[in-house]
């Protein structure tokens, strides 16, 4: 397997096996989910056992939005292609690079139409391992490089069986898989922290402008309201009156939010110039960045561009504080920047020069999404412009209100992106123990993990370790 190696440097007493062998040696195999003529569109049914199609593959696991599920009945007859714990899922289409190792939350789920299943048995790969290892770029690499079709890349279990797999021993893979894992965890516990931050602010949000709650319990007698400053809500009033939105506060406005915000677009500089981007700089983003992403605070892009390069877009670098809404393919991604950002043509940026603050807009957005998404048309794909855009009506509170809002969300946007900046970190320092660990060139003693993460317990350098033979 020395031709088709994937890595330049690999341990000497380490060996190099066809995937699809190294399946069969654990009693495993790979193959693809059902066909179409096993599984029609209309037996998806509202709630049963879900099936894993190639969109909810996510970051190495499984995402759950938008997932279908098939009924009891279609499980037992499509048993075959059911998940178990430590299968890896492949996209057989596509982005045939994404994968996803099946945890016991999806122990039983399906194996969807347009997915390859990769089942090692037992006894000779450690799945853990595995799902890090066909992480690593080359493994990308060569999965993409392999794939056939010109329009849209595809997999076969023949092409994905032929892969080079690296196969330490057993305890060798557990113990990698260990010093990786523990990164994981910690990036998997900032993320849930992060979600139950978002969730909170998301509620005070509702509390506040959509169910009106501080007012409703002024009018009922109380004297504060939780979360709430209590100047803040000594200020407010007791009653709702009529507006275009409906019942609103006695005393806040009712305006457009092209009227209260900045609504600028992006644009794209030439690809074929190479002084708009070699040795960029500047932070600059489309929504496909944003397809795999969460989180929603922007610290920074993957693709930078040039001073040259971002003198070709007229809304320039965005401040921080922007809110970036995706404005087609598709519409309604949605973030925050805290670094200055300029954007390509698929975005509506609101700059937040007005009265309305970047939190208050930003969560605003987030509750009028179903009717920013109802005024996108196209007929290739929705697309909502700026002009149908600005008209959409907005709740404009008291300035000491938006204040005492901001006070009470911002320290857990802080959070969120002090949550953020750490898995960002925690990441590069995984992705560089990767390949070296697999090299060599690290190594792990048996059985003995980093505890904390940050604990180089355990880990040693092998500088000059041999090369694949």
């Amino acid at each position: 397997m020395a031709g088709d190696a994937l890595f330049q440097v690999a341990r000497k007493d380490w060996d190099w096996q066809p995937l699809g062998e190294v399946c069969r040696r654990g009693g495993g195999d790979i193959q693809t989910g059902p066909f179409g003529s096993q599984l029609h569109a209309s037996d998806y049914v509202p709630f049963g056992v879900p099936s894993i199609m190639p969109q909810n593959i996510s970051q190495d696991r499984v995402s759950m939005e938008g997932i279908a599920h098939i009924s009891l009945t279609d499980a037992k007859r499509l048993s075959r292609y059911l998940l178990k714990t430590g299968d890896i899922v492949y996209s057989r289409r596509g982005d045939v690079e994404r994968r996803a190792l099946i945890t016991e939350r999806e122990n039983g789920w399906l194996c969807g139409t347009g997915c390859l299943r990769v089942r090692f048995g037992e006894g000779i790969v450690a799945p853990q391992f595995a799902s890090y290892f066909l992480s690593h770029p080359a493994s990308r690499e060569w999965v993409v490089r392999h794939a056939v079709g010109a329009t849209m890349p595809n997999l076969n279990t023949s092409i994905l069986g032929a892969l080079p797999f690296l196969l330490p021993s057993l305890p060798e893979q557990r113990t990698i898989a260990g010093v990786l894992g523990a990164l994981d965890d910690k990036i998997e516990s900032n993320r849930r922290t992060s979600r139950t931050l978002e969730r909170m602010a998301r509620a005070i949000f509702r509390a506040w402008f959509v169910d009106f709650g501080p007012v409703k319990a002024k009018a009922a007698g109380a004297r504060s309201f939780p979360s709430m400053a209590q100047e803040a809500f000594d200020a407010l009033p007791s009653r709702l009156v009529e507006s275009e939105l409906g019942p609103v506060p006695e005393g806040w406005g009712v305006g457009c939010i092209g009227d209260l915000v900045s609504v600028r677009g992006g644009g794209t500089p030439s690809t074929k110039v190479e002084e708009y981007w070699e040795g960029g700089t500047h932070c600059w983003l489309t929504p496909k960045d944003l397809s795999g992403v969460k989180d929603p605070i922007l610290l920074s892009t993957d693709r930078k561009i040039t001073d040259k390069g971002l003198d070709k877009i007229s809304s320039g670098l965005l401040p921080v504080g922007t809110i970036l809404l995706s404005s087609r393919a598709p519409v309604g991604y949605l973030v925050i920047s805290r670094v200055p950002t300029a954007i390509n043509q698929g975005f509506i940026a609101m700059v937040c020069d007005g009265p309305l603050p970047p939190l208050y807009v930003f969560h605003w957005t987030q509750s009028v999404m179903d009717e920013i998404k109802s005024r996108a048309s196209g007929t290739t794909f929705p697309e909502i412009s700026k002009t149908a855009f600005r008209p959409i009506k907005v709740c404009v509170p008291t300035t000491p209100v938006l204040e005492s809002f901001t006070a009470a969300v911002e320290p857990l946007f802080d959070k969120i992106a002090a949550n953020i900046s750490e898995s960002q970190s925690l990441e590069r320092l995984r992705d560089y123990l990767l390949p070296r660990l697999l090299s060599g060139e690290v190594r792990v003693q048996l059985g003995l993990l980093p505890k904390p993460v940050a604990d180089k317990g355990g880990i040693q350098s092998n500088e000059g370790a041999g090369n694949a033979q």
